[in-house]
């Protein structure tokens, strides 16, 4: 039977499942509670949260589909980190910690549907932010279309030298 505070649990939970675009479930183990405090800090800059959940009480909040999707990594302690929309920011936050603070085990990731295993994470921890991304490609298309209408205008100025130089001939003829 279950209690009135882990039906609360579950469906904050849920809530937390639902809203979040990607998921990073971690293993904890060896952390102190301090270090993962500093770990939340870090992760809450970028608008990620980080909770320890009971891999039982996420298995009923994921949903059927989500929870079968991640049985392989629900064993064991397991925190889970909570992103919005850019997987990259709290992938180089998980690599910043573990690399300055304390090693920190990235069981998986879900990340746009997808489970991403600890190697895919950590070569997208060394990605570019999303944002700046997206700034790199818009410069790569804008390029050809820059050198076009340099060329255009090269054409249209060539054009009015031209006309120019026959102007000033024939005033030249004119006047003499």
């Amino acid at each position: 039977m279950p209690t009135a505070k882990k039906e609360t649990a579950v469906k904050e939970l849920a809530h937390r499942i639902t809203g979040a675009q990607n998921l990073f479930l971690t293993d904890y183990v060896g952390l102190t509670v301090a270090e993962i405090t500093k770990l939340r800090g870090e992760l809450r800059k970028d608008g990620n949260s980080y909770a320890v959940v009971k891999n039982t009480l996420f298995r009923i909040a994921a949903g059927e589909e989500l929870a079968a999707t991640l049985e392989g990594f629900l064993a064991g302690p397991t925190g889970v980190v909570f992103a919005g929309s850019d997987p990259v920011a709290p992938a180089k936050a998980l690599k910043q910690f573990s690399d300055g603070v304390k090693p920190i085990r990235i069981k998986a990731a879900y990340i746009d549907g997808k489970v991403v295993g600890a190697e895919q994470v950590d070569v997208l921890a060394k990605l570019p932010p999303k944002i700046e991304l997206l700034a790199q490609l818009v410069g790569t298309l804008a390029n050809p279309l820059r050198g076009l209408v340099m060329v255009l205008s090269g054409n249209q100025s060539g054009l009015v030298r031209v006309l120019n130089a026959v102007r000033e001939q024939k005033l030249a003829q004119t006047s003499s």
